[in-house]
């Protein structure tokens, strides 16, 4: 009776944690896709909605490191102050790998075409589930 008992306690222990879901690689395609258009649209605010909305987000670029969502988003507005520095925003994933079941790894190519230029470079990006959701928690833009 004793080990019927456990087993029944064991079973319904079990049966009431989630099933963990790995990781799905595609999720940051549809992610990447709305950044892209809110960029296009000169929503930049929009644009941060896929980062980590905390001091330990880390973006790393040009100038260097940079800790924290809202100095991020300062430095956007400053390097982009409307939509003709804006331009338009292409991504290219070259790899996106799930590399545990809540993070994903993802290579990448910018371009941003602007009437009198052309840039672009390269990115890194960690994703990791925060809340539920998926969000960029590294990005090293090149």
């Amino acid at each position: 009776m004793k080990s019927l008992l456990l087993f029944l306690l064991v079973f319904a222990v079990v049966a009431c944690d989630p099933p963990v879901k790995p990781s799905d690689p595609s999720v940051v395609k549809v992610l990447m896709d709305k950044q892209q258009s809110a960029w296009n649209q000169g929503d930049i605010e929009g644009f941060m909605e896929s980062y980590w909305n905390s001091d330990s987000l880390v973006f790393i670029g040009k100038k260097g490191v940079t800790n924290g969502w809202a100095t991020t988003l300062a430095n956007y507005k400053k390097s982009y102050p409307d939509q003709s520095a804006m331009g338009r925003l292409q991504f290219d994933i070259l790899k996106n790998e799930a590399i545990a079941d809540s993070s994903i790894y993802t290579i990448g190519k910018w371009t941003l075409f602007r009437t009198a230029d052309t840039l672009g470079g390269h990115f890194t990006l960690l994703w990791k589930q925060k809340n539920g959701q998926w969000k960029i928690v590294a990005d090293h833009t090149s």
